[in-house]
């Protein structure tokens, strides 16, 4: 929508009237609008008033979005549920891509370095289904592993599994100290067949398991160890370059979901229950006890609460005297007797045997 200005200056541009920006026009000051200009008006009023009638018709988007259910892969993971996430339809929620900790899947502190990657490739009503599609180790991670006098050997390998999938992994070997350009190349060698070998063998479920698991970090360092030390070694990255057959082993998601429904019914039985046996506690009847102190008349009651008070203090003016009768003062000095004497606010001139007196009075 153009404003009133844009409009004076096309009405300029096209006619042979005598308006100018900045200058005094004679028709103005003879009171009198040009019809073209009242025209123009009027019709950008029109235009307004459509703009706001659509901009009230408008309608909240947020509110058909809808909460979907972000679940891993059937095999090896089981359809476990990794997160949520938002969307207008199932189209919007394709190809997104959620990262989560391996600390926050299986509850290893010792893999809060390791990054796992999912992408959404199929939607199953409110069900987010993905595809694992690589790891990666934390930048921080991987620099405190590099230190000076130390050799760095790292390699990008290209392997593919029996089902088909082709997958780069991407090893990093630290050794103990710096070595030769000629045994890094034997390092390099020695890894990249036992990187292709072990998934020619395996599906890419397996290897999965086997990268995240630290079965195949094992395997490498038992078959680099003998060129030489080395201080640590890892599979820093693993990226899914091309997808394969999709393996149908694992539980189906019927049967995930009946688990979760029969899961959360024995949670909240369990809960139901805590709280019907706390709430029976506190609704517990009272004692013969409680219930003949309640009888008695509040007479009664302040008596018996005045006598145990006099009782406390008696009890505790003895406790005093039989501690201040068990003192051995012989055994102090003057200036601990003299002490004692300045806080019992009594004179301290004379001997030891009057100041024991003093206090023993």
């Amino acid at each position: 929508m153009k404003s009133f200005v844009e409009y004076c200056k096309i009405l300029m541009l096209h006619s042979n009237s005598p308006f100018e920006i900045g200058g005094v026009s004679r028709q103005l000051a003879s009171g009198v609008a040009p019809a073209r200009l009242t025209e123009l008006i009027s019709m950008a009023k029109k235009v307004s008033a459509k703009a706001r009638a659509a901009a009230r018709k408008q309608r909240d988007k947020w509110k058909t979005k809808r909460w979907y259910t972000i679940r891993a892969p059937r095999h090896p993971w089981d359809f476990k549920n990794i997160g949520e996430t938002i969307g207008e339809s199932d189209e919007h929620i394709m190809g997104r891509v959620y990262e989560m900790t391996l600390q926050e899947f299986n509850g290893d502190f010792t893999k809060m370095h390791v990054i796992l990657r999912f992408r959404v490739d199929e939607c199953v009503g409110q069900d987010a289904l993905t595809t694992f599609i690589g790891h990666h180790h934390q930048t921080d991670h991987i620099r405190r592993q590099i230190r000076r006098y130390r050799g760095k050997v790292d390699d990008v390998v290209d392997v593919v599994t029996t089902d088909g999938y082709l997958v780069r992994l991407k090893p990093l070997i630290i050794t103990q100290k710096r070595v030769q350009t000629s045994v890094k190349q034997a390092m390099r060698s020695k890894t990249r067949e036992l990187l292709l070998g072990f998934a020619a063998k395996n599906t890419y479920a397996k290897l999965q398991e086997a990268i995240l698991g630290g079965e195949l970090e094992e395997d490498v360092r038992k078959a680099v160890k003998p060129i030489y030390p080395i201080k640590s070694i890892s599979i820093r990255k693993s990226q899914l370059l091309q997808t394969g057959v999709v393996n149908e082993k694992g539980p189906t998601l019927d049967e995930i979901h009946e688990e979760e429904a029969r899961t959360a019914s024995e949670l909240k039985a369990k809960k139901a229950a805590a709280l019907a046996e706390a709430m029976e506690e506190e609704e517990a009847t009272p004692s013969i006890l409680d219930a003949a102190e309640a009888m008695e008349p509040e007479s009664e009651k302040t008596e018996e609460v005045v006598e145990e008070v006099v009782e406390a203090v008696s009890e505790v003016e003895d406790t005093k005297e039989e501690a201040a009768g068990a003192v051995d003062y012989s055994s102090m000095t003057v200036a601990e007797l003299k002490e004692l004497l300045k806080a019992a606010g009594k004179p301290v001139s004379g001997k030891k045997a009057d100041l024991i007196a003093r206090l023993e009075e």
